[in-house]
């Protein structure tokens, strides 16, 4: 796993071991990142962080502000690791529940959230009822490829397209201005 443009382009990530985290693919990030507007001076925020790939990335193409939010102590240890091999330290780490952090955070252009699985439904209706949206913002949640994208629940976000990659899927929304 690496990331793959911008300033540390080429640079090699960990993931945390073990079933835990699905880390986002390579080729599933480069997609996600030329499909949206160009991330530069952003405030970025990933859900279910694992690695912190994603993140990661998005601080490596530009954006302004990263927050990650993962409470698996292994996923955490990755970041960490991933982190100090970027030298990058203007990167917020929240080590708690996605719940808890949705009531904490401040607003975001771009929300990325690779939920389990087993909960994408429940995590996608909380993550798109939080106020934690900028006017404009872009949603991209990763799921399985064979699950349907959970419909907009109101009329300030829409649901834009899904979009699989072998057994994952990224389903796209956008906030009204």
């Amino acid at each position: 796993m690496r990331i793959v443009q911008g300033r540390h382009g080429g640079r090699r990530l960990v993931a945390p071991r073990g079933a835990g985290t699905r880390p986002t693919a390579d080729r599933v990030r480069e997609a996600m990142f030329s499909s949206l507007f160009d991330v530069e001076g952003c405030r970025v925020l990933d859900l279910y962080a694992g690695s912190g790939a994603v993140g990661l990335e998005a601080r490596s193409r530009g954006a302004a502000h990263v927050t990650l939010v993962e409470k698996d102590r292994a996923a955490l240890r990755a970041i960490e690791q991933n982190l100090e091999t970027l030298g990058d330290d203007d990167v917020v780490v929240l080590a708690m529940d996605v719940g808890r952090a949705l009531k904490q955070v401040d607003t975001f252009d771009l929300v990325f959230a690779d939920p389990p699985y087993a909960i994408a439904t429940e995590a996608l209706t909380a993550i798109l009822a939080a106020p934690i949206f900028a006017p404009g913002a872009r949603v991209v949640f990763e799921h399985r490829a064979t699950d349907e994208a959970v419909p907009s629940p109101s009329e300030r976000i829409t649901f834009e397209r899904t979009k699989r990659y072998g057994e994952a899927a990224l389903s796209y929304y956008v906030v009204a201005d």
